[in-house]
This record gives structure tokens, sequence and C-alpha cells, in this order.
């Protein structure tokens, strides 16, 4: 399907976005607070807003480019976009709003199976299939480049995790540069192969889920990416280990090597709770009190003052958890990363 090329800056109210990107055969995930400038993004590269320098291309084709003052309008695109709400036509049939785009609807709503919803108003639909179905329509003019604005803001909780894995298997099924934004890092995890995290207009790190939950670039990264966040002072210690003084006065130990202010990173599943202190080789020992316990599909997450940790559920039937009682948090040096303030 080629490759799509986005290097670009866009003036907004308080600062530029910059980006630059390279897309293959993947999806691509732009993601970080409201008000950062990735939506900016999407609409440049279809044309909706003029950038002040840069290039867009896709497909071997180029579309802005400001050095040979290229600027195709928005319809001499080929720009598959799936609106945030889906901008379905509410008086038109499936099949209509499918074939609105001048595409053949049929083929399409066999292959996203939505066949049998062709004769159906949006009114009708489940947020599932109205998905598939801005899917569709905005596949039926054979983009070089999928757009996708928030897929699932519109979805209710019940059905947005059924519908996540629906959307990445046809995405991966579809093989488009593909570039999608949010603000939820699960649902960047899910669908993309690649996440931007993208803050007041500035890319902060690139890398896939893992390397991203591995190795934050900054401490919004580290949150952003479901760890918990603990400011403290650091120094080396002559056994090769870096000890953080917290802003409790608690003190950890790390095998990153850092000084000064840092931002101490734990991830809920590194975190080991249990009645009494015991013997093991987790260098980290806490005692605090349970705050919240809440259920996350088969496990539990426990807030505990400055941590969440994250045990199954079983774990937790079997310690017998209760808020207001007191537990022992574990966790390795080698799980607790440093990134600097």
């Amino acid at each position: 399907m080629g490759e799509a090329r986005v290097d670009l800056t866009v003036p907004v109210r308080g600062f530029d976005v910059e980006v630059a990107l390279d897309v293959g055969a993947e999806t691509v995930a732009l993601v970080g607070p409201s008000g950062a400038g990735k939506t900016t993004v999407l609409r440049a590269v279809a044309g909706l807003v003029k950038p002040t320098r840069g290039l867009v291309s896709a497909g071997g084709e180029v579309w802005f480019d400001s050095e040979r003052r290229v600027d195709r309008r928005p319809e001499q695109r080929s720009v598959g976009y799936v609106f945030q709400e889906y901008a379905l036509f509410p008086h038109l049939t499936v099949a209509q709003n499918v074939a609105f785009a001048g595409g053949e609807a049929d083929g399409l709503l066999d292959r996203l199976g939505i066949a049998e919803l062709a004769k159906e108003k949006p009114g009708d639909l489940s947020g599932g299939e109205r998905q598939r179905v801005a899917l569709a329509r905005a596949l039926a003019h054979e983009p070089r480049i999928l757009l996708l604005d928030e897929p699932m803001a519109a979805l209710d909780p019940h059905t947005r995790g059924r519908v996540r894995t629906e959307l990445r298997r046809l995405l991966a099924e579809l093989g488009l540069p593909t570039i999608l934004v949010t603000h939820d890092f699960l649902d960047a995890a899910t669908l993309a192969d690649r996440i931007v995290v993208f803050v007041e207009g500035r890319v902060v790190q690139i890398g896939t889920a893992e390397e991203l939950i591995a190795a934050p670039a900054t401490p919004f990264v580290a949150e952003l990416a479901g760890g918990n966040l603990l400011a403290g002072t650091a120094r080396r210690r002559p056994d090769g280990l870096t000890e953080v003084t917290l802003e409790d006065g608690t003190r950890v130990v790390s095998t990153d090597e850092l000084e000064g202010p840092v931002g101490v990173v734990v991830h809920p599943w590194e975190i080991s709770l249990s009645r009494a202190q015991t013997p093991d080789s987790a260098q980290n020992h806490l005692h605090a009190t349970i705050e919240s316990l809440v259920p996350v599909g088969n496990r539990r997450r426990v807030r505990l003052g400055l941590l969440t940790a994250e045990i199954t559920a079983a774990s937790a039937e079997r310690l017998g958890l209760k808020e207001g009682e007191t537990v022992f948090a574990a966790f390795k040096a080698s799980a607790t990363r440093l990134t600097q303030l």
C-alpha cells in the first residue's frame, strides 16, 4: 500500500504543532492529553488545515510541499477519515452512507462483516456497528492512508474492549498506513504497532507499548503508560545501586544510574503484597494502608497511598485484603526505573 510521510509545522493557539513521521503498512497512534495537537496532525494530513512548512505524502503522491508550493485540496487527497463521533448521515441507510463516499458498498460491508445491516439506519445500530460503517465509508474510495480520530471514544465501557479487539484485527488485515489519535494508552497499546507520545505539539517519545512501559523518556510518559510515579532525590551507593529518598523520607533502591532529582517509576504488576515482611529477592519493602480495592477483569488494583499495586484476584482472596488494613508492598530494584526530573 506504500508509505506515508508526515513532516510539518502547524501553528495552533499557544504553540506550534511539529511532527516528523514515516508510516508504513502499520498503525501508529498519537497519544497525549487533550489540546496537545494530535487531531491537528490528522487535519493537516487531510488538508483541512494548512501547515506553515513541511511535506505530506502518501503512496507516492505529494499532497503538501511548502518548498515546491504544492497544496492539494482535501477532495484531491486519497484519505480515509473516521471522525470521533463517526459523522454518519442519520437519514441514510448503512449502504447509502458507504456509497455516498463514491465506492461500492456491498463488497465493503461484506468485508467488514456488516452486510446484514445494509438497510438499517445509523440510529438503530450499536456503537461497534456504527464504527464499522464509518470505517467502510472511509475505505470506500480506496485511500492511501487511514486516519482515525479517537475511534473508541463514542463507545460505552461494556462494548469498548470487544470492539477494540475487533478493530485491531481489521487494521491488521487492511495493511494500510494508519494514524490514530487517542488519549487512552490501552487503546494505543492494543491497536497500534508504534506509539507517538505528543505533548503541547511536540513528540516526546516514539516506541512500542513495551518500550514506553520499560523505559519512559519523561515522567509524563511513565504516568501515561500506567506506572506509579514518585518524586525523590537519587544518589549512587558504593554497592552499585542507586538509592532514592522519596518526598516522605522513604528510601528505595534502583539498578538505574541517575543522580539528583528523579522520578521513580514502578509498574503496578511489579509490586507483590503480603501480610508480613518476608525474606525474598525484592530490595524494596514498604508498609502501607489499603485505601481502595478495585476489580479490573480477573485482577485487583490495590491503592496503597503513594503506590498502586495490581495482583490476581486469587492472590487478593488468599490474602483476605480489605480497605483500611495494612500490608507490605515489595518490588525489586531492577523493576524500579528512574527518569530525570
